[in-house]
């Protein structure tokens, strides 16, 4: 599973008061180890607000459009391509995947497989290249965007969790706190940068994706996702997901948030999920 301290993600800012409870390994119908959910009991929103400093917004993901999404493909990272179609990374062993998808329709339109001993995990693109992690091996794969063929691997120290760029720099999560700037030619880490809030560690950063000038970093194990400077590292805000796939709808706790894609031109933001039957378009509406 994915690895990290017992109490994830916003557990250390007093305001909020709904918290992932800790992880627990699941081994899905297939044999495989997957990077399970803690029990869907846990995985409440983030909903009270008194405490949180004035700089600090809570927002709804309100939905705006719906998708098809392969709910055999268990998510890893998203992003666009264009405006009609989007690149996904899919994980576990033996059914990793680098795809290409129609938006509309949710069709495959081209896919390779990694190695069956890889678990795939977060990718981007940048500079011509499309970058994919693996979670537990040490190794990225580069990629032409055309053809899916590999061009490279590259190397990191620990686990591999998201993958986003500012355009500039890799920036990966491992499930802690701690994001790493990476260059894409060297994969040198150039700088590091810790989620705070308040002074206290902001951990389990999962799927990235770097939107207008921040960090938006799922909260792995729960129906949230953080904004971050890149800056400061201070959390500027959390997003409730909850309302996309709400639990009920949920035949497994693996089926976690899981997938953030933004479109720079047309400010189009989509979030999906693990095994989610569905790509939600949504606009992010501030809370009183």
């Amino acid at each position: 599973m994915k690895s990290g301290p017992s109490t994830p993600s916003f557990s250390t800012i007093p305001a909020l008061a709904a918290l992932v409870l800790g992880c627990v390994t699941l081994i899905a119908c297939d044999g495989h180890e997957t990077k399970s959910a803690p029990p869907a009991a846990a995985t409440a929103a983030i909903l009270a607000t008194a405490a949180a400093p004035k700089r600090f917004t809570f927002y709804t993901a309100e939905i705006v459009d719906r998708f098809p999404h392969d709910s055999r493909a268990f998510t890893q990272g998203l992003l666009f391509e264009n405006a009609t179609t989007l690149l996904e990374s899919t994980g576990l062993n033996g059914q990793s995947s680098l795809r290409r998808v129609e938006l509309a329709t949710g069709k495959v339109l081209q896919k390779t497989g990694l190695p069956d001993h890889f678990f795939g995990e977060g990718l981007t693109q940048l500079g011509g290249r499309l970058y994919q992690l693996t979670w537990k091996d040490h190794k990225g794969f580069i990629y032409d965007p055309e053809t899916f063929r590999e061009i490279g691997t590259f190397p990191y120290a620990g686990e591999g969790w998201g993958l986003a760029t500012d355009g500039t720099s890799l920036i990966l999560s491992d499930g802690t706190q701690q994001l790493r700037f990476l260059d894409p030619k060297t994969f040198a880490v150039t700088r590091t940068l810790n989620a705070t809030h308040q002074g206290k560690p902001v951990d389990r950063l999962n799927e990235l994706e770097y939107v207008d000038g921040e960090i938006f970093a799922n909260i792995w194990g729960a129906d949230q996702i953080a904004r971050i400077d890149p800056a400061t590292g201070e959390a500027t805000g959390v997003i409730d997901c909850s309302g996309l796939f709400p639990l009920a709808r949920r035949s497994t706790p693996e089926q976690v948030l899981n997938g953030i894609a933004w479109h720079p031109e047309t400010k189009r933001l989509l979030i999906t999920g693990k095994w989610w039957p569905e790509i939600f378009e949504v606009k992010l509406v501030p809370r009183p």
